[in-house]
């Protein structure tokens, strides 16, 4: 066979990559639209029902209160999208919480930005901790970050000795940040939203995002193919940390009162909204746009069902069928995909 011959024989193998990459982009295209029409009929019935629920006190709840949970979302697509799982992500979140009301309780005058910095460095920190034992000690991240989810939790219940911090003890300029709204939208989803579009970006754009979604759909072929697996796992469980600690710093411009207790229980709210955003839960596929779609859906799910007088516990239901539906749908999806593939190989071969 002649040179000249090489590179027809090799487009078809070149391209199949590109092939499969379009394939789960218009997929994910796709996921995220069903999300919005989920997301407006459900609305749309509500409103039917009782039209106060599109009043611009109970869309901006909604807002406020998808903003922090979007922002756990965001930090745990991406190490949910390198095959990982971080659980601990409510405990740091009230741990810097309560760490960003002491520091303003306890140091009167204390400029916000530098207490927004450490809240993020705190974070940061205990990301670090996890990215390090799950890169560098081998431990499965779920061993890890439920382990680390306990020990947080319990430091922070150690040091508040049963300490809480009130809205009267933190500075007026901070407590505005919660409050506030800038061209009639609350300061905090506007962050989130800032932050979304950046890891959205990044994750589609730069080298780094996009090794994550090799390694989560084949490590060891990432291993093979040169990408520093550990190093980007690291990095992954880091920013999750920073996400956590910012989203800690939000809860208490949100909140004003916080105690060792806040965030509770929060990590299983933010793997629903991942999950039920179209991330695929063993990794490799996924947006984090996607992921604050299903925190805002589940979040409107849970007005929708106060305004319709539902009971409370018919939520937890709710969100067990979305999770169920979207592993399903998920599992479903991936099946559908390595057939297309399969086929379109064997049409070019």
């Amino acid at each position: 066979m002649s040179v000249q011959d090489a590179p027809a024989t090799a487009a078809p193998a070149a391209s199949a990559p590109a092939d499969g990459r379009h394939l789960v982009d218009r997929l994910l295209r796709v996921r995220e639209l069903s999300l919005v029409g989920v997301l407006a009929v459900i609305v749309l019935a509500t409103t039917l029902y009782n039209s106060r629920f599109v009043n611009s006190q109970n869309l901006r709840d909604i807002s406020l209160n998808v903003a922090i949970v979007a922002m756990l979302a965001v930090g745990q697509t991406i190490v949910v999208v390198s095959r990982n799982i971080d659980l601990s992500v409510g405990s740091v979140m009230g741990f810097t919480a309560l760490a960003v009301g002491a520091l303003f309780a306890d140091n009167p005058g204390i400029p916000i930005p530098l207490v927004v910095v450490i809240g993020i460095a705190i974070g940061t920190g205990f990301g670090a901790i996890n990215g390090a034992l799950v890169s560098i000690g081998r431990v499965p991240s779920l061993v890890v970050t439920i382990g680390t989810l306990y020990i947080i939790r319990g430091v922070d219940f150690a040091w508040a000795s049963g300490r809480q911090v009130t809205a009267s003890q933190l500075p007026d300029d901070f407590l505005r940040i919660g409050s506030n709204s800038i061209a009639g939208i609350p300061i905090l989803p506007l962050i989130t939203l800032v932050v979304v579009i950046v890891a959205g970006f990044a994750m589609r754009s730069y080298r780094s995002g996009r090794e994550l979604y090799a390694i989560g759909s084949n490590p060891d072929a990432a291993v093979l193919a040169g990408v520093a697996v550990g190093r980007r796992v690291f990095g992954a469980f880091v920013v999750s940390g920073a996400l956590a600690g910012l989203a800690g710093v939000m809860y208490t411009a949100r909140f004003g009162t916080v105690d060792a207790a806040a965030g509770t229980g929060q990590e299983l709210a933010v793997v629903a909204a991942v999950v039920v955003g179209g991330v695929a839960i063993f990794g490799g596929s996924g947006s984090v746009v996607g992921a604050a779609l299903g925190a805002l859906l589940l979040s409107t799910i849970g007005s929708a069902l106060v305004v319709l007088k539902v009971p409370s516990f018919w939520l937890q239901a709710a969100v067990g069928a979305l999770l169920v539906g979207a592993i399903a749908l998920d599992r479903l999806v991936g099946l559908r995909v390595a057939s297309a593939l399969r086929q379109r190989s064997v049409r070019r071969g």
